[in-house]
């Protein structure tokens, strides 16, 4: 969250950001009830000093004999602690309404961030993997149609199990996604990582230290009651992201100078229902409620935060250059930078199969396998979460990055287009095989159940 300061400081900066970010926030309201809050503070200030006054001269009245006096300073001592109470329990509530109104505005983007309205004006920043691509298919047939004729991927008895928007991996499928999961770990502890295995559940605080609360409620999974109902520090959420529990590992903590950089990943399936998305370019595995990622954060001291931005980008190209997957690189513009960053870029993978209006101009299209964001001390801010050089020092706010490395099904999506090949059957990378046992080509497997006896 912004500091009431900066805001009070920078109103326009502040205003300027609202405008690029397309939030929609009563500046002028925030301004109004944090001047009004300061005034009686200061009035508060004026009145418990003139209180203490009156009380000390209470006794030397009442010693001097002159009752008169001493009952009228008693009086006046009464009315200043009746008005007082008047006055603290309005910047109370004042103090309230601008918690709950700084927690609705966004980060401000960095100098460097493109001004845009929407996706279409995000910036491609360079591209990879294109020069020797390895020979497709004339037709590559999508991840979504192949995954069922190999039978690796069940769309149907997902949504069986559980409702649409989920799916089932299946024989070398699921080998496939455990395997990712287990190579991008291993890369990333080569990258200097430690490990966390958190809760899936995250309560309502969790959720509100990285920014998913208030603002984005209607696309968590609440474990009770409906996600419009009231809500209060303890109830539970389905995780979204692993950014939720392992930033807020160290919420309400001071760190040491030494501790930092300090680098976590961590495995978790994700979920967030995606209101409203449907359609051609979410078919199959790409946009689903149910998700595995392996997830990067970093905590930083805030003159190094944009140095590990890039290193982090790094470290998350690096999964895709090791399955000699092709992939670009795009900076988000203000309108697309999200609610929470300073500093984006998202990292897409080329999938061939699925012709799409944004696609490259060799056909298929990009799908998003890593966000990588500089929060600076937004996140920190919401989270208490601080550090000191030494002991002595004063503590303050640091900064936080994360960055997926890599989200699974999406590469999963690639790997079975890219790697297709004419007989219908997927060359598996040649990082993945031994995570496989050795398997070279996914052949895949005979159905089960009178479903293998088609319309008979």
């Amino acid at each position: 969250m912004l500091s009431r300061q900066f805001v009070r400081e920078n109103p326009e900066v502040v205003r300027e950001a609202l405008e690029n970010k397309g939030v929609d926030v009563d500046l002028d309201r925030i301004l109004d009830v944090d001047e009004e809050w300061r005034e009686l503070k200061q009035r508060g200030d004026d009145l418990r000093h003139e209180r203490n006054e009156v009380s000390s001269k209470i006794g030397e009245l009442k010693a001097a004999g002159e009752e008169a006096e001493a009952q009228a300073a008693i009086e006046r001592s009464q009315e200043l602690k009746s008005e007082l109470q008047e006055i603290e329990d309005r910047a109370d509530e004042l103090e309230t309404e601008l918690e709950a109104s700084l927690l609705e505005l966004p980060q401000i983007p960095q100098d460097s961030v493109p001004v845009g309205e929407d996706e279409s004006e995000n910036v491609e920043r360079r591209r990879e993997g294109f020069d020797d691509l390895r020979d497709l298919p004339a037709d590559v047939e999508p991840h979504y149609d192949l995954g069922e004729e190999l039978e690796i991927l069940d769309f149907e008895r997902g949504a069986k199990v559980a409702g649409g928007g989920f799916y089932v991996a299946k024989g070398d499928g699921a080998r496939l996604e455990h395997a990712l999961i287990q190579f991008m770990l291993d890369v990333h502890r080569e990258q200097g990582y430690e490990d966390v295995f958190p809760p899936i559940p995250v309560n309502s605080a969790s959720m509100r230290g990285t920014g998913q609360l208030p603002k984005f409620t209607e696309d968590a999974y609440r474990v009770e009651g409906s996600n419009e109902d009231e809500y209060d520090d303890d109830d539970l959420w389905l995780l979204p992201t692993a950014e939720v529990p392992v930033t807020n590992l160290h919420r309400d903590e001071i760190l040491l100078g030494e501790d930092l950089p300090l680098k976590y990943q961590a495995y978790t399936p994700n979920f967030r229902q995606e209101a409203g998305e449907h359609g051609t370019e979410t078919r199959g595995i790409v946009r689903v409620h149910q998700f595995n990622k392996v997830e990067m954060v970093n905590f930083v001291r805030p003159e190094e935060s944009d140095d590990r931005f890039e290193g982090l980008v790094d470290e998350a190209e690096e999964v895709l250059r090791r399955l000699e997957l092709p992939y670009r690189i795009l900076e988000m513009c203000t309108g697309d930078l999200g609610f929470t960053q300073a500093k984006k870029y998202d990292v897409e993978v080329w999938a061939p199969a699925d012709d799409m209006d944004a696609g490259p101009e060799r056909g298929g299209r990009w799908l998003e396998v890593s966000s990588v964001s500089n929060f600076e001390d937004f996140q920190a801010r919401r989270a208490g979460i601080r550090y000191r050089e030494e002991h002595h020092e004063s503590a303050e706010y640091l900064h936080t990055l994360n960055g997926s490395g890599l989200a699974v099904p999406r590469i999963v999506v690639a790997i079975l287009e890219y790697y297709q090949n004419d007989d219908g059957t997927v060359t598996v990378p040649e990082a993945l095989r031994p995570y496989m046992g050795g398997t070279e080509v996914i052949e895949g497997h005979d159905a089960v159940g009178e479903s293998k006896l088609g319309g008979e």
